[in-house]
């Protein structure tokens, strides 16, 4: 399942934190507000860290910064959410201490302060607040109204090494690449912008993004979403989904799991990422390096064309048997196989090149194409217009052959000539069916040790039926001259020439 959806992927939606960046973060400087200090804000930070139990890469970072421990005890805390977007403790008379998003802790009287924080946030800064009140947490943990800003904390996560080539790589690939996370928008865009995804300066607050409807909308328009609560990256997701696209999405904590289980494939950090993320989504990134991504793309595209060569090979090979037969019973012609022929082909020369073909090596190539529809299955009209091209090139060259037989020794010879000429074509049929370009006399017409064995193989096996006379009773073949033998090679390697100048000529 895995394979196929990555092979389908024309949708990335990438979480900032821990994807596009390292996740590792650091505190980079405070900046008190007027008419406090850093020392306002070091004590209270320092006390924070000691007393709270959150567990993400920001938290981690204001901890880093504020080594050594804090005699302050706390009354109460309240803990990080994703809903909340804030956490702090209650210290009894100093008061309550919250750090977090500045908008979630000071609601409409965020505004004041917003021109700060927009301008930190355009510098890929992000930004929390730290707030103070000499009151305790109300009931349900409902913050006092006289809360009051402190301070600016700038936190700044570098972007990964690997990231803006391996965007530019899935960009080029026609996969159109998304960025939702919960932070801050402008931030958010910055981000996506120094990481050079195209369109980054098209951003939203998925705060106004009320509805469904909304957020239909919205991913049509924008490239970058701030703001997003857990559930918003679900159906951020499913609307894409609505859309005809295959999604993949990027995440490492708990609050990606939503979308990484709606996702067609959830894409989970392995070292920095949470439990939860991982179980949700279906591959995890061992080295938690990025780029893996594309390889994994890759690796999907190449087994779903490796598996799209194995199906080509079977039906067009089929087809010419069946517009053999067809072809003798419409004109009146004996028939042209013997059930021990069809069996013969069916279980060596059919089944042997077909497996081989399934261990085609991987190339670049698939990684040109674009990603497929989401609705678009393997048979499609090109598809199906190719197989019956190939097949009627095949049937054409075993009739030649059985018309050959049939003039020079009867029905018998007849039959023994379209026979070996259908499982010849077959057998060189393997290698027009490695590409949709030309492979014939280039080095990509060896590369595959599998299928060049595959081909001796059933060489082999069919020299033995028509040459070994004791095998010619068990598989109802007649002796053949070798002028007969000769054309059987002849109309086979010509059927591949032929369907290897139409793949020319369609190029």
């Amino acid at each position: 399942y895995c394979t196929e959806s990555l092979a389908r992927v024309d949708v990335l939606c990438l979480d900032k934190t821990g994807t596009i960046t390292e996740g590792t973060m650091q505190v980079d400087e405070l900046h008190p507000l007027t008419g406090y200090t850093e020392e306002d804000m070091t004590a209270p930070l320092k006390a924070l860290v000691q007393v709270l139990t959150d567990d993400n890469p920001t938290y981690n970072a204001v901890k880093a910064y504020f080594p050594g421990g804090s005699d302050w005890k706390a009354a109460a805390t309240v803990p990080f959410s994703s809903a909340r977007k804030w956490s702090g403790a209650y210290f009894g008379e100093r008061g309550t201490y919250v750090m977090g998003a500045g908008e979630f802790i000071l609601g409409e009287r965020f505004g004041a302060l917003r021109e700060h924080t927009e301008e930190y946030a355009a510098r890929g800064e992000r930004v929390l607040l730290l707030a103070h009140s000499a009151k305790p947490f109300l009931e349900n943990k409902v913050l006092p109204d006289d809360i009051e800003p402190v301070g600016f904390i700038l936190i700044s996560d570098k972007i990964r090494t690997e990231a803006p080539q391996t965007l530019r790589y899935f960009a080029e690939q026609g996969v159109t690449l998304k960025v939702i996370s919960g932070d801050n928008p402008v931030n958010v865009s910055e981000v996506a912008r120094q990481a050079g995804i195209e369109g980054a300066e098209k951003y939203v607050d998925a705060a106004i993004l009320r509805s469904d409807e909304d957020i239909a909308r919205a991913v049509r328009e924008y490239t970058v979403f701030g703001r997003v609560t857990p559930n918003q990256k679900r159906k951020l997701v499913r609307a894409l989904h609505r859309q005809g696209h295959t999604v993949a999405m990027t995440g490492d904590g708990v609050n990606d799991a939503p979308a990484l289980k709606q996702a067609d494939i959830g894409v989970a950090m392995g070292i920095t990422g949470t439990e939860v993320a991982k179980d949700a989504a279906g591959m995890v990134l061992a080295d938690d390096n990025f780029a893996t991504i594309v390889k994994a793309v890759k690796n999907g595209r190449n087994v779903y064309a490796n598996i799209k060569r194995a199906i080509q090979f079977l039906l067009s090979g089929n087809t010419a048997g069946i517009l053999t037969v067809l072809y003798a019973s419409l004109m009146g012609l004996p028939v042209p196989f013997a059930a021990v022929h069809l069996l013969f082909i069916n279980l060596l020369t059919d089944s042997l090149p077909a497996i081989a073909l399934g261990l085609e090596p991987h190339t670049d190539e698939v990684m040109s194409e674009k990603p497929r529809p989401r609705n678009e299955g393997i048979l499609t009209k090109p598809f199906l217009f190719s197989v019956g091209i190939e097949g009627l090139v095949i049937a054409a060259a075993t009739v030649t052959a059985f018309y050959l037989g049939l003039n020079a020794g009867g029905a018998a010879a007849g039959q023994t000539m379209a026979f070996s000429t259908l499982c010849l074509s077959r057998l060189f049929h393997g290698f027009s069916c490695k590409s949709q370009h030309p492979v014939l006399l280039t080095r990509h017409f060896w590369n595959n040790r599998a299928l060049l064995g595959a081909f001796a193989i059933g060489a082999l096996l069919l020299g033995l039926v028509l040459l070994v006379p004791a095998l010619e009773p068990l598989f109802a073949v007649a002796p053949l001259s070798a002028g007969m033998v000769g054309a059987i090679v002849g109309l086979a390697f010509g059927s591949m020439v032929v369907i290897q100048l139409l793949k020319l000529l369609r190029r």
